[in-house]
């Protein structure tokens, strides 16, 4: 579904932005790390200090409705040199199990901040890429 371009764009990018909605429409947008595979994207919930009574508004969002779309961009002063790829799907929250471990692995591999954090109590956001746009200078 990707092409090589986008794929590389992504890849060689170490921040995203996470769009949900609630049941009733309201956008809700964060900055995310995040790692890709295959036809999915995945980001972990870490253990940045973060409140603990009620899950974060990102999940709450996803299971009231799993619409998502996460866009990864390049800024530059020259604008011949700007880009960004904008994957849109359905997200699930996995709460263990292989594909859980496994991308949690990925994301420790990616981000050197993940290898010191207890991840696997936590959740992680598969966004299942269903359409992918981009535009610019990938």
């Amino acid at each position: 579904m990707l092409t090589e371009a986008q794929r590389r764009f992504l890849e060689d990018s170490r921040v995203a932005h996470l769009a949900t909605a609630s049941r009733d429409g309201a956008p809700h947008l964060v900055p995310v790390c995040f790692c890709l595979d295959g036809a999915s994207l995945y980001i972990t919930v870490d253990e940045k200090p973060k409140r603990t009574d009620i899950p974060l508004k990102r999940i709450r969002n996803i299971q009231q409705n799993p619409a998502v779309a996460v866009t990864v961009d390049r800024w530059d002063e020259d604008w011949t040199r700007l880009a960004w790829v904008m994957l849109r799907g359905n997200a699930d929250i996995l709460a263990g199990g292989p594909e859980h471990d496994a991308a949690q692995h990925q994301l420790r591999n990616r981000y050197k901040q993940y290898q010191a954090m207890d991840l696997a109590p936590l959740p992680v956001i598969a966004v299942r890429i269903g359409r992918v746009l981009s535009w610019g200078a990938l």
